[in-house]
C-alpha cells in the first residue's frame, strides 16, 4: 500500500491555500458548498473550508513541497538530525581533549598507579600489558605537547560546528547548507577509506556509505555546481511540481474535459487552528 504523503503531511501541518488574483485561476481553486466556500490546498489537492491563507499573483504563489518534493525534504531532515547529533558527539569530544591537556600530568600519573596494580592480574591471565597496543597507544597521547592536544580540540570544535552548521541549514532546505554538505563530507571521504585500509569495521563502512549516498544525492538531486541544468533547472522543476502552477496548465485542456471535471464532487473538508500552520 502507497502512502499519500501530500495528505499525511497536511494532516500534521495543516493545509496551505492561496488566492490567485487571475480571475481565472482563482475558479479553479475555490468554490461555494453549501457550507460555505472552499479553497483548493496547493499541497495535497484537497478542498479546504475557510478562507485562503494568502493571496496575491499567480507567480508569487508559495512554493508548498509536494510529491517528489516533500519526500527530498524528509531526506535532508533525515540528514540534518544526523549532522546535528554527530557534531554534538564532536564537540564532546573536543571537550574531553581540552580537559586532558590540562590535567595530563595527573591523569598520567594515574594511568600509571593503576596499571601497577592490574599488573598482577594481568599476569595471571598471561597477558602482557608491557607490550600491550592498547597501552602502548595510550601512552603515545601522555607524550603529546600541551599545545598540540589543544590545537586538536580547536580544530574538532571547528568541525563540529561546520556539523551542527550544515545540519541547521538542511533543516530549513537551505541551497547553501547543500553546498556545504558536499564540500565538506567529500573533503572527509579520502580520510574514511584510509581508516578503512588500516581497520574494517562494520561502523566504519556504514558511516563511509552513508557519506557518499548523501553527496550523490544532493549533488545530483538539487542540481549542484551546473549538474542537470543547474539551480535554473531546480527552481523549475519546483514550480512545475507546484499544484497552481499544473492548474495553469490544465487550463489548456480541452474544454469538455475541463467541464468534466468542474462536474466531479469537491471532497470537503472543515479547517482546524492547525491549518494556518506552514511546512
Amino acid at each position: 500500500m502507497s502512502i499519500d504523503w501530500d495528505r499525511r503531511h497536511c494532516a500534521r501541518k495543516g493545509h496551505i491555500t492561496y488566492a490567485p488574483d487571475e480571475a481565472a485561476l482563482r475558479g479553479k481553486l475555490h468554490a461555494a458548498t453549501a457550507v460555505g466556500t472552499v479553497w483548493r490546498c496547493l499541497r495535497c489537492g484537497d478542498f479546504v473550508l475557510g478562507e485562503p491563507h494568502g493571496s496575491g499573483p499567480a507567480d508569487q504563489a508559495p512554493l508548498v513541497p509536494r510529491g517528489q518534493a516533500l519526500r527530498d525534504l524528509l531526506i535532508l531532515r533525515f540528514l540534518a538530525v544526523e549532522r546535528v547529533l554527530r557534531g554534538l558527539l564532536i564537540v564532546l569530544a573536543a571537550w574531553a581533549v581540552w580537559r586532558f591537556s590540562n590535567s595530563q600530568d595527573a591523569v598520567h600519573r594515574l594511568f600509571e598507579d593503576d596499571l601497577t596494580v592490574f599488573k598482577p592480574v594481568a599476569d595471571h591471565f598471561n597477558y602482557d600489558l608491557d607490550h600491550s597496543p592498547v597501552v602502548d597507544s595510550i601512552q603515545k597521547v601522555f607524550d603529546y605537547k600541551k599545545s598540540t592536544l589543544q590545537l586538536a580540540a580547536g580544530g574538532l570544535l571547528i568541525y563540529a560546528l561546520v556539523e551542527i552548521i550544515e545540519g541547521f541549514g538542511l533543516w530549513w532546505a537551505k541551497r547553501w547548507a547543500e553546498y556545504l554538505t558536499v564540500v565538506a563530507t567529500a573533503a572527509f571521504l579520502p580520510i574514511e577509506v584510509y581508516e578503512l585500509t588500516e581497520k574494517i569495521s562494520w561502523f566504519k563502512i556504514g558511516t563511509l556509505a552513508l557519506n557518499v549516498l548523501a553527496v550523490l544525492y544532493i549533488l545530483l538531486g538539487k542540481r549542484l555546481f551546473g549538474l542537470r541544468g543547474g539551480h535554473a533547472a531546480f527552481e523549475a522543476q519546483r514550480r512545475g511540481a507546484s499544484l497552481l502552477e499544473v492548474e495553469v496548465s490544465a487550463g489548456q485542456v480541452p474544454e469538455a474535459e475541463a467541464e468534466q471535471r468542474a462536474k466531479e464532487p469537491l471532497p470537503v473538508r472543515r479547517r482546524s487552528p492547525a491549518d494556518a500552520d506552514t511546512v
